[in-house]
């Protein structure tokens, strides 16, 4: 991984000025495009589920997966920026079980104050991650900004009979997250001058590590659904899993969290986000839930549904893959007063 910056007073000011874009919480997304959007045959993503990408039908074995995603910096060095950026963009690909083909970059610049080699950097981190996923840059497209914007626009491509949707879960399956939490309340510390160099590294080496190695690891494996962890935190994407019929008991106890995300929590260095996410969740849960399982991420990691039978190989695998932290948090049970247990 490229060596960090910290020392740079350019950079930092580029971090610090770019802030954080407000985001809606899943409830006004849904209430915002859900007049716009129309049934199509072709469409074979839900309508109703917040899925993380659109599948579009091309014929019996093809279907095209589109996605796109942009973020403000989370850290100084821009190099580290495009490929975190990079890597949140490409993760909804990945969280429908398809392989990324191509990217656009979709860039928001700021040239009254920063240098065009500071751009040409972030789109050279977005390009390394594209590139070790196996897709191809063909282009994108630029404005002049206030506040600096980076990501991508994928397409991907999967079997139409293959996909991974986020509320096709079953009974008694064991749900897997790939990544531990606490990405967002540490990029705020980190805007805040409170990360050392470790501190640092850690936060950054899992935002920008790709979803894509989920993939091989689990090619022999049914993954029944699947959704990705970002800006509306693990409750947040856990809640899209739900259906009617089914409800989530998740072990607190075992969700991982990265090492210095209490200690910051505890400070009080939360992002707004995430304030709005534990609002939103609430409803669904017994109990009030931990910050940290609100928490806004930025790339994070998976959340899988497997059955019991699979699950446990499917964690030796990810963890083989690189995904050191994986475990396993919760099951799949039968319909209870609330949705989401936390024990």
């Amino acid at each position: 991984m490229k060596q960090l910056v910290y020392n740079n007073k350019n950079l930092t000011k580029f971090i610090k000025a770019s802030g954080c874009a407000a985001k809606l919480d899943p409830l006004g997304l849904t209430q915002s495009i859900g007049d716009i959007i129309r049934r199509d045959p072709r469409l074979i993503s839900s309508l109703n589920s917040n899925e993380d990408a659109g599948v579009f039908k091309l014929d019996a074995d093809t279907a095209i997966v589109q996605t796109l995603d942009f973020i403000t910096p989370v850290v100084d060095d821009p190099f580290l920026y495009g490929q975190i950026a990079a890597a949140n963009s490409l993760s909804d690909i990945f969280a429908m079980g398809a392989k990324a083909i191509t990217a656009m970059n979709i860039v928001g610049f700021d040239s009254c104050h920063f240098s065009g080699d500071i751009l040409k950097e972030i789109m050279v981190g977005g390009k390394n991650k594209i590139s070790e996923c196996g897709a191809v840059l063909v282009g994108g497209h630029s404005i002049e900004t206030v506040e600096n914007i980076y990501g991508l626009s994928v397409t991907g491509i999967v079997n139409p009979n293959d996909f991974w949707a986020n509320n096709t879960a079953k009974l008694g399956d064991l749900l897997i997250l790939t990544k531990p939490l606490g990405s967002g309340v540490l990029s705020t510390a980190l805007k805040g001058g409170f990360l050392s160099i470790d501190e640092t590294r850690e936060v950054v080496s899992v935002m920008a590590q790709l979803n894509f190695y989920a993939l091989k690891a689990l090619e022999d494996i049914k993954v029944n659904a699947a959704t990705d962890v970002t800006g509306f935190g693990f409750l947040g994407h856990l809640s899209e899993m739900l259906r009617d019929d089914i409800c989530f008991d998740i072990y607190q106890s075992l969700v991982p969290i990265l090492n210095s995300a209490r200690k910051y929590a505890d400070l009080g260095l939360i992002p707004e986000g995430s304030y709005k996410n534990a609002k939103f969740i609430s409803k669904f849960c017994q109990i009030s839930p931990d910050i940290l399982l609100c928490d806004a991420q930025t790339s994070g990691g998976l959340i899988l549904s497997i059955a019991q039978k699979d699950a446990y190989r499917a964690l030796t695998n990810l963890k083989n893959a690189g995904y050191e932290k994986a475990e396993i948090i919760g099951v799949v049970t039968k319909e209870k007063e609330y949705k989401i247990n936390l024990i």
